[in-house]
């Protein structure tokens, strides 16, 4: 088993969706990410947050196999984020962003933490995130996220980004957004002519596309009948890619591709629920059923 770290936002969230709304529900790029991947592996967890920081959500983190001594609790408030969703919920309407402490988090990487075999940088300035990089002895696979503001405020830091990480994880928009081409495919090999050996482009309830040097395997979503709240779904993907990779201890063109596949079991899951409610109700035994009925649907007649 590879030892995985985490870097990025924990948020106090508040969500409107066709289903319902919340206010100051647990959310964040790390926080998804690392309660999906701790299904699969223990996960080292850095971030930072408020003296407002609810006891009940670092005690829901704490509760799983997510070692949260990387977690800073500074003088101020928690980031918060509020956003809306309408109609098919395939994008949120974001209707304020306050950065609070994480606008001035460091990523500082504990010592103990420096020798993780797997590093997720999740969604956040990619200089931070090159940053975290910086600190790190000798990982053996690197993935990161990135945005939309990103590619059109910070370019050359996101590209120079691309250069150092073995894997790139993006929705469709930022994608074209990046190259300039529309094409999924295309704008996919061209990201890939960036440095990754991989990348993973998200279609929401379409699908996920897995690009590497050995081709592209396309995957649907799974079907999920009844979506409350898609917040959180791709760093949910990523949590169960990366905690995959995790417990396989291996990277290989099969341990990425049952990798993209647990990433689409597990965001089924976060789906069904507001914050992460939906990935509380679930279990490991669940999610491995329901994994062994998606590689089934997958099945071809040839």
């Amino acid at each position: 088993m590879f030892s995985l770290l985490a870097v990025g936002s924990i948020a106090l969230d508040s969500v409107q969706t066709p289903r319902g709304r919340v206010r100051d529900v647990l959310g964040g790029s790390a926080a998804y990410f690392s309660y999906a991947a701790s299904f699969f592996a223990p996960v080292r967890l850095v971030g930072v947050v408020g003296k407002d920081f609810p006891r009940e959500h670092m005690d829901l983190l704490a509760s799983r196999r997510i070692d949260t001594r990387g977690l800073q609790i500074a003088e101020g408030k928690t980031f918060r984020w509020s956003g809306r969703y309408e109609g098919a919920m395939n994008a949120a309407e974001t209707l304020s962003v306050e950065l609070n402490v994480f606008g001035e988090f460091d990523g500082r990487v504990p010592e103990e933490f420096r020798d993780s075999d797997l590093v997720f940088l999740a969604n956040g300035h990619p200089a931070l995130q090159a940053a975290v990089l910086d600190q790190m002895a000798a990982p053996k696979f690197v993935a990161c996220d990135t945005m939309n503001h990103w590619i059109e405020s910070a370019r050359r830091d996101v590209e120079s980004l691309l250069g150092r990480v073995d894997a790139a994880v993006m929705n469709d928009a930022e994608a074209a957004m990046l190259t300039g081409n529309a094409n999924l495919i295309a704008s996919g090999r061209e990201i890939l002519d960036m440095g990754p050996e991989a990348v993973i482009l998200k279609k929401g309830e379409h699908g996920s596309v897995l690009l590497t040097g050995q081709g592209v395997w396309a995957l649907p979503a799974y079907p999920v009948e009844r979506v409350l709240d898609p917040t959180g779904a791709g760093d949910s993907f990523a949590g169960g890619f990366m905690g995959s990779l995790a417990r396989e201890g291996r990277i290989d063109p099969g341990s990425l591709r049952r990798a993209a596949a647990y990433g689409t079991v597990v965001s089924s899951f976060n789906v069904q629920g507001f914050s992460l409610d939906g990935l509380r109700a679930a279990a490991t035994d669940a999610i491995e059923a329901r994994y062994r009925e998606f590689a089934s649907m997958l099945a071809l007649p040839v």
